[in-house]
């Protein structure tokens, strides 16, 4: 009767291990149970055919002494079945174990960074050096549940140490899985398989012991974490449909994987951990969620990033990684056009840790859509602020955590909040954009200051999506300074910027010969320093100096129509074409200079100058219509009435054109620019042209 009770007892508690019914790798076929009683053997003979009793010693003599790794290994010179080592031994090994486990947690509870530093890698050493002992005696079945327990400690610790995985934790789990095979003596043709090839032989051991259960599922979430953490979906997806014993195409969704895994529980009496496979299981769903949600979100699948998002919101989240995912929820629902839901998510990062930089760039960019522009410039005031603070980090778990996981943020990725120097220039350019004129002024010089130093290896990077190059950075600073009033300044700004671009002066046909070819050279130079002469001359204009800003304006001029005859030589740039100005830049900048000296023209009363720079830019920029405008003007002063009515007849049928929106964007320097030449009153110059005109005659 007590027999039948402890086999019963023991039947029970492995149908309750078993991960899913029916046929499993972990399991026999058809869930034939395995032999459990008080000696484990198998219906087939072989050399395994035996097991530890279940709450007793090894079946082997007292020894007076643990041997070491040496004499242990001269001890087992003898088959299989008889090579179990001596119950002191494993009981030893054990005591070690716990021991460093717990000498780990002290380490994690130290306050103090030297001795936390010093007890865990003491434990470190510990965990190598118990490997290294177990691994120098042949593999048994019965040392097997232990030793995989301590290799899992030992990867645990050492990724947490190293903030993250490497190759040396694939060769520790490549190690544990071999041992396994040893057992059965098939080793040798499995060894050119990798490690996904490992996996499917250990899952499908069919003589694989209960006791191995816990281990391997163990084993088996530090796998997952690893390839999750390099992006090896495939084999990770592999490994969980294995362990979950069901490999259907239905089956491949990777949260749901995760979620049906169900790691067995851990004895009582079970070696320490770290951290056990169920918490692995709990961080591999996390971190998953959140990644797979960021992916979504990245590639506009709204609805299913936030579902993904969602899911990892509800685990168990580090306060730094809760702050980025309630970040990307109010991305997201922003974008899906809810934006007081977007705001809460918003406000519960700010509260949940001292990470605010996404949060606030992402609040930036709500008010924004909103039309909060007060708000708006706030939250980047405050994002310029908390990305000079320096948060002491707190000090990482020696677990595997979700940080760990992670991959590294894009720049293209929304919870990417760049550097103090790039939220400066987004507070100063958006300042510019609304008007602001003074406050982007300052924070346009404030930037500079920045960035200044060491300036000279670094000055010609090609834009990134991150912000414009530096000297363009200089050409909004000036155009921020004249709107502001301040052309002497602006002068000094634009007066740096040659300084640095006239050793280039010499080699302008070069470089537009080199874009053409393609070389590293930066074909954005030319438009650079017209640019700057252009600035220059509207500086003159604002300080009174007519003379000096014709000459500015001419000196523009002619570095453009010299570009000009360059890009008739190479043809039309494609839209797509890295690194080289955009022909409706150049066109555009080439009307600027014109209309500028046009209008001094004008002021000076040289109407007929003032005509020909008019009609030029016409010419040369058909799309400007502030030109044509211009044009008429002087037309109509000078009283030549045909070219005038003319001119007025085809502006009237553009007005009445649907306007349709520009598919091409200009440096945030040129469209300010533009602002300032532009007709004041178009409406009203028709108008008052159309009541001159004579009445037409009915024919």
């Amino acid at each position: 009767m007590e027999e039948a009770g402890v086999g019963a007892a023991k039947l029970s508690r492995r149908e309750s291990i078993s991960p899913v019914k029916g046929e499993s790798p972990l399991l026999g076929p058809r869930g034939e149970q395995r032999s459990c009683g008080g000696v484990r053997r198998r219906r087939d003979p072989s050399p395994l055919g035996w097991g530890p009793r279940r709450g007793r010693a090894y079946p082997s003599g007292t020894p007076s002494r643990c041997p070491g790794p040496a004499s242990a290994t001269m001890s087992h010179q003898t088959p299989l079945g008889s090579s179990v080592p001596h119950p002191s031994c494993l009981d030893l090994w054990r005591e070690k174990n716990d021991q460093l486990v717990r000498q780990a947690k002290v380490a994690q509870d130290s306050r103090l960074s030297l001795r936390r530093q010093q007890l865990a890698q003491d434990a470190l050493e510990g965990f190598r050096g118990l490997l290294h002992s177990l691994r120098g005696l042949p593999a048994a079945v019965p040392v097997l549940p232990l030793e995989l327990t301590i290799t899992c400690n030992f990867i645990t610790l050492r990724a947490s140490l190293a903030q993250g995985f490497t190759e040396d934790q694939a060769q520790d789990i490549q190690q544990g899985l071999e041992r396994v095979l040893e057992t059965q003596e098939q080793l040798g043709p499995r060894l050119e398989c990798g490690l996904r090839g490992l996996w499917d032989s250990v899952l499908h051991y069919s003589s694989l012991l209960l006791e191995l259960l816990p281990a391997l599922h163990h084993l088996a979430g530090l796998q997952a974490a690893l390839w999750l953490s390099t992006d090896c979906l495939g084999d990770l997806t592999f490994l969980l449909q294995t362990l979950n014993g069901n490999q259907n195409e239905a089956s491949r969704n990777l949260l749901r994987l995760l979620k049906t895994w169900s790691p067995p529980a851990e004895e009582t009496n079970a070696p320490l951990t770290l951290q056990d496979a169920r918490g692995l299981r709990n961080v591999l769903l996390t971190a998953s969620a959140f990644r797979q949600g960021l992916q979504e979100l990245i590639t506009g699948s709204l609805p299913r990033a936030l579902s993904s998002l969602r899911e990892a919101a509800s685990g168990l989240c580090p306060r730094p990684v809760l702050v980025q995912v309630y970040t990307a929820l109010g991305t997201c629902l922003r974008k899906m056009g809810n934006p007081q839901r977007a705001l809460l998510y918003l406000v519960a990062a700010l509260k949940g840790g001292s990470t605010w930089g996404p949060p606030l760039l992402e609040a930036s960019r709500l008010y924004q859509q909103l039309g909060n522009t007060a708000a708006e410039l706030e939250s980047l005031e405050l994002l310029v602020e908390a990305l000079n603070v320096t948060h002491s980090s707190e000090a990482p778990q020696l677990l595997i955590e979700v940080e760990l996981l992670l991959p590294r943020l894009h720049p293209a990725s929304p919870l990417h909040c760049g550097t103090q120097s790039q939220a400066k220039y987004l507070l100063a350019s958006r300042c510019l954009q609304v008007g602001r004129a003074e406050d982007a002024a300052e924070h346009y010089l404030d930037l500079l200051a920045l960035v200044l130093d060491g300036l000279e290896s670094k000055f010609f990077p090609p834009p990134s999506p991150a912000g414009p190059c530096i000297p363009e950075v200089f050409l909004e600073a000036a155009a921020a300074l004249i709107q502001a009033g301040r052309a002497q300044d602006a002068l000094t700004v634009c007066e740096e910027l040659l300084s640095r671009t006239s050793s280039l002066l010499p080699k302008m046909p070069q470089l537009w010969e080199d874009a053409r070819k393609g070389t590293k050279e930066s074909p954005h130079c030319p438009s650079w320093v017209s640019a700057t002469y252009l600035l220059q001359g509207q500086a003159w204009v604002q300080l009174g100096a007519q003379k000096e800003a014709i000459s500015e304006f001419s000196r523009c001029l002619e570095l453009l129509f010299r570009a000009t005859s360059k890009d008739k030589e190479r043809g039309p740039a494609s839209n797509g074409e890295k690194g080289c100005v955009s022909d409706m830049t150049l066109q555009q900048l080439r009307a600027a200079a014109l209309i500028s000296r046009g209008l001094q023209w004008v002021a000076s009363g040289q109407d007929t100058k003032a005509l020909q720079d008019f009609l030029l830019s016409v010419q040369m920029c058909p799309g400007n219509q502030d030109a044509s405008f211009h044009l008429l003007q002087t037309l109509r002063r000078m009283d030549r009435r045909d070219e005038a009515t003319a001119l007025w007849w085809r502006l009237e049928a553009q007005t009445k054109l649907p306007q349709e929106n520009a598919a091409w964007s200009l440096p945030l320097y040129l469209e300010t620019y533009l602002g300032w030449i532009r007709f004041p009153d178009r409406e009203t110059l028709l108008e008052e042209f159309q009541t001159s005109l004579p009445e037409p005659c009915d024919l």
